[in-house]
């Protein structure tokens, strides 16, 4: 026997046909793997955390998640994932109540860009009355999820409207290990945290996130040389933008959105929607710069 044929032996025509099936299997996997993720990278994905949402009043929402410490997400733990997590078991009366700000932040970021893709994380606790009161506790978990699931969602940047400037909550922003670690993984991967400095016209800090190492503090603007009063424009403050949108409110009616939360979601959708070289510094480097005070701003 030939020595090219030891330890072979004869292939029946239906083993034939088997390998020729698993070949057709394995080349049909390897075809997704090779273009799942170059669809994911074309999409434009902001990550919202805030208060609530109902997903079912957008098609642009691709994924949601919960967090709370009162038992308060849809399925009555202080954590659930997936279709309708980040909705309010309960939505209040009043379209002007905390918990629909979720939907304001939404609809800024879709009139920036309609195209893009909403991953929103609700922190808020959400009370029967439907109410709701935000927690940082929550916002910190929901911060850490989406720095482990970033990659997954195909996350470009990370928008959160949200500010505390109490003692306790500014102390985070250099103690808080999960907080830092979340920004700095964020960041490796050149996703980039926008958080708004808050609307406590204190001209000396700036709020809990904001105030975090490599968070981009945003500010809002009255007009091309002034601070809408209410912006804390301290130490952190990194980016401005006109904080006043038009956005429709849960009811219908017409609503200006005004303040940090409104230039955090606009500067961050400006991002995700314009960056096209993904590289976050480059986008900075390129946008105008306005001087307020006598300090140069990039303005978004």
């Amino acid at each position: 026997m030939p020595i090219s044929y030891k330890n072979q032996r004869i292939t029946t025509k239906r083993e034939t046909k088997m390998k020729k099936t698993l070949l057709a299997l394995l080349s049909a996997a390897l075809l997704i793997t090779v273009t799942q993720p170059a669809q994911a990278e074309d999409q434009k994905v902001l990550a919202i955390i805030d208060t609530a949402i109902d997903s079912t009043k957008f098609t642009s929402i691709v994924y949601e998640a919960c967090f709370s410490q009162n038992l308060s997400c849809p399925n009555k733990t202080n954590f659930m994932e997936g279709s309708g997590s980040a909705s309010a078991v309960v939505w209040p009366k009043s379209v002007n109540d905390g918990t629909y700000h979720g939907d304001w932040m939404t609809k800024a970021a879709l009139k920036v860009d309609p195209n893009i893709k909403i991953v929103f994380v609700r922190f808020a606790n959400v009370l029967p009355t439907g109410s709701s009161a935000n927690r940082p506790e929550a916002l910190i978990s929901a911060m850490d999820w989406v720095s482990k699931n970033a990659d997954k969602y195909s996350i470009d940047a990370v928008s959160i409207s949200q500010s505390a400037v109490d003692k306790i909550n500014i102390g985070r922003c250099s103690t808080d290990k999960t907080v830092i670690n979340s920004v700095n993984s964020l960041a490796s991967r050149n996703i980039p945290v926008f958080a708004a400095t808050g609307n406590n016209g204190l001209s000396d800090v700036v709020g809990f996130p904001s105030c975090t190492t490599g968070v981009i503090g945003v500010g809002a603007l009255a007009n091309n040389t002034a601070f809408e009063k209410a912006t804390n424009r301290g130490p952190g403050l990194d980016l401005v933008a006109f904080g006043k949108i038009s956005i429709t409110k849960y009811n219908g009616t017409q609503f200006d959105l005004s303040g940090t939360s409104g230039a955090t979601v606009v500067s961050a959708a400006n991002y995700v929607s314009k960056n096209s070289s993904k590289n976050f510094q480059e986008y900075i480097n390129s946008l105008p710069k306005i001087i307020i005070n006598n300090v140069s701003y990039s303005f978004n």
